[in-house]
């Protein structure tokens, strides 16, 4: 069984930044699978921020330069770090292995 448990998130103003956590357990081969998604109110669930198969990482075109995904293998855990803050970030964070386990969920706000 795989368990993924996202936390970070909260209320930041525009301009500031979070560092988002997900903690992973159970059986996973390798935690250079989870990614990060979001999702807007009212928008579809999309991909934020990923590990390549080359060893790099991949971002949606809206944070590149802004967020960064990191892990910890030993402690299992992946991290999403958030800089400049927009309001248009403001969504529930996910992450998700393989396409086919997702954590609960984050939510960030942004807002003054």
């Amino acid at each position: 069984q795989v368990q993924l448990v996202e936390s970070g998130g909260g209320l930041v103003q525009p301009g500031g930044s979070l560092r988002l956590s997900c903690t992973a357990s159970g059986s996973i081969f390798s935690i250079n699978t989870i990614t990060w998604y979001r999702q807007a109110p009212g928008k579809q669930r999309e991909l934020v921020a990923a590990f390549t198969s080359g060893g790099s990482t991949k971002y949606a075109d809206s944070v590149k330069g802004r967020f960064a995904i990191s892990r910890d293998n030993a402690k299992k855990m992946v991290y999403l770090q958030m800089y400049s803050l927009k309001p248009e970030d403001t969504a529930v964070y996910y992450c998700n292995i393989l396409g086919l386990y997702w954590g609960q969920g984050t939510q960030v706000t942004v807002s003054s």
